[in-house]
């Protein structure tokens, strides 16, 4: 075992296995070694697997691309038979729930050759741009133990910061995997819709704003972990058209000169840190001297308010919902005082959406990606900051029973940049561009059309070859 393995990425470290250099024994016997150690600091990893991942190692692993190579889930979707999945909620967790079978995400990933050593916090129904949930406690970022990771994907974020993995199962209904690897100096693609199947246990999830993917160290990681996990499965209501070509290939390709329009402050007045706007400053410049043309423009359907109103709508439905559905797996209602003061407060505020508004918000939503789509036919990408602030100090985007939309309201600036592409629909990723003085990284978000992922894999691919953002390493790493 060595932990120089910790500073590989996926990529690496399944070429070491394949020439032998390495046993998915030793490998995985290193991650779980580099868990104990750290995450006492971190609180990334609330459900440890040690015991199922030697299993699945001495059982024999398939000959998949990332053979051998460990690796993390979300504690929300990506349901493994026989293990907790508690969405970050006390309910679940004091229930005991465990999932009856794997979802096809999760076949995928052990179809792979992947090891999968536990599950990562959340905050509660991925709510919130920081994972803070009362049923497990905070989530630390490694570049700041004082600072979060970000949410809701963010015990994902920092255990692949730290180096505990090299990738990590993460998912994006609002910003959730762009936000924690933007503030953790991560790799976070948010795919397609429905890029990924959300089944057998569900068709789709947030009405289609949320997506399954992962967080990763590398562009590459994130392109071949995509041709392993994209694709319609049986039953999928709607699925993305595939590729011409794995995105592990079309990555490498040049993609020519592009235009670029950039969008440096928050629409609607939300303020925007000058070191968010510094780092697409920054990346601006990159890209013209990759031979991009960039120029200042966005779509100006990004000023109007009812973006937000038909988010809230959708998402608040969903909430509801979501309590609900745990009241059927636990087999009792879901009260008040089970759920944290925000949640509660959401699903009230969805319960008593009629129908009719719920459908209103929907046609908002497709006739927003209409009204961004004329956009992208003069633009081949479009660059933001990935969030309007740096990650927030723990304890600051919170709620209380006197305040329950109070974290809600903290969240505007977290996720101003990212949830209209969950809405749209559109492949859009996060890379780290800068850092500011103190060390803290902030990242930088591009936007595609739809289903034009190859175009994002491979100018982030560029970026990160004329940035050099994989050899930076924060304080607490393995």
């Amino acid at each position: 075992m060595s932990d120089e393995w910790a500073s590989l990425d996926a990529t690496d470290q399944a070429a070491l296995v394949a020439r032998g250099d390495a046993s998915p024994s030793e490998l995985v016997e290193a991650a779980i070694a580099r868990i104990e150690r750290l995450d006492g600091d971190l609180g990334a990893v609330i459900h440890p697997d040690p015991d199922g991942a030697r299993a699945a190692v001495q059982a024999g692993l398939p000959e998949g691309p990332f053979r051998g190579v460990p690796f993390l889930m979300k504690d929300i979707g990506g349901a493994q038979a026989g293990r907790p999945n508690h969405a970050g909620m006390r309910f679940l967790k004091e229930a005991g729930w465990v999932e009856p079978e794997d979802s096809y995400f999760t076949r995928k990933l052990r179809a792979a050759g992947l090891v999968l050593l536990g599950r990562t916090n959340t905050p509660e129904l991925a709510l919130l741009p920081t994972t803070e949930p009362e049923a497990y406690g905070a989530t630390r970022n490694p570049w700041d133990l004082e600072h979060t990771a970000g949410g809701s994907s963010g015990g994902a974020a920092a255990a692949v910061a730290a180096g505990l993995v090299p990738m990590a199962h993460a998912s994006d209904g609002g910003g959730s995997i762009r936000g924690p690897a933007g503030v953790t100096g991560l790799v976070g693609l948010k795919p397609t819709r429905a890029r990924n199947s959300f089944g057998p246990g569900l068709g789709e999830r947030w009405s289609g704003f949320s997506c399954e993917f992962a967080v990763t160290r590398s562009v590459r990681d994130s392109a071949a972990l995509l041709d392993v996990t994209a694709g319609p499965m049986p039953g999928d209501p709607y699925s993305a058209p595939p590729p011409e070509r794995p995105y592990a290939e079309l990555a490498t390709r040049d993609p020519g000169r592009l235009r670029v329009g950039f969008l440096g402050q928050a629409p609607r007045d939300l303020p925007t840190d000058p070191d968010c706007t510094r780092a697409v400053e920054k990346t601006a410049h990159a890209l013209e001297a990759l031979g991009h043309h960039v120029e200042e423009a966005h779509p100006e359907a990004l000023h109007d308010p009812q973006v937000v109103a038909s988010y809230v709508a959708v998402v608040t439905s969903n909430t509801a919902r979501a309590l609900d559905a745990a009241a059927q797996k636990v087999g009792r209602p879901v009260k008040a005082e089970d759920v944290e003061p925000l949640t509660w407060a959401l699903a009230e505020r969805g319960r008593a959406t009629t129908a009719p508004e719920l459908l209103a918000a929907l046609e908002f939503v497709h006739a927003l990606g209409r009204r961004f789509a004329a956009w992208w036919e003069d633009y081949d990408l479009l660059l933001t900051p990935t969030q309007a602030q740096p990650p927030a100090r723990l304890g600051e985007i919170t709620s209380t029973a006197d305040e329950p939309l109070r974290a809600f309201l903290r969240a505007a600036p977290y996720g101003v940049f990212t949830l209209p592409y969950n809405l749209s629909g559109q492949p859009a990723i996060s890379v780290p561009t800068h850092w500011t003085e103190s060390g803290l990284p902030i990242g930088a978000q591009l936007v595609a059309r739809t289903n034009r992922e190859d175009q994002l894999l491979q100018v982030a691919a560029q970026l990160e070859a004329e940035l050099s953002w994989t050899s930076r390493r924060p304080p607490i790493h393995a």
